[in-house]
């Protein structure tokens, strides 16, 4: 079918499944990239996947021994949540960044 100004449907929809398999792509590679987040002045360290996997957590003896459950869970409980945040700011950076540089506008996706 053609359209006016010489647009080809046909090739409009190859480039938008382009587009859509790049993205897919992109969003898969985002997602899988690590970061790695502290808390508690580097009692505890989170490590985690961008999408949201929580790879692993150290945890520093001293306080481990210092008896304080509370404080622990907290400050586990706030790598945990830090990670995640940042993850998906990552991935959303990532997706936003690769999204303009092919023509899609700002908050399509």
């Amino acid at each position: 079918m053609k359209m006016p100004g010489n647009l080809n449907m046909k090739s409009m929809m190859k480039q938008a499944e382009k587009m859509k398999v790049q993205m897919d792509k992109l969003q898969e590679e985002a997602g899988n990239k690590e970061l790695e987040v502290t808390a508690g002045g580097g009692m505890i360290t989170v490590t985690a996947k961008c999408k949201g996997e929580i790879l692993k957590i150290d945890i520093e003896d001293e306080i481990i021994n210092s008896g304080d459950k509370e404080m622990l869970q907290d400050l586990i409980q706030a790598a945990i949540n830090e990670a995640l945040s940042k993850g998906k700011e990552n991935v959303d950076s990532e997706i936003s960044r690769a999204a303009t540089a092919l023509g899609i506008p700002p908050g399509f996706l």
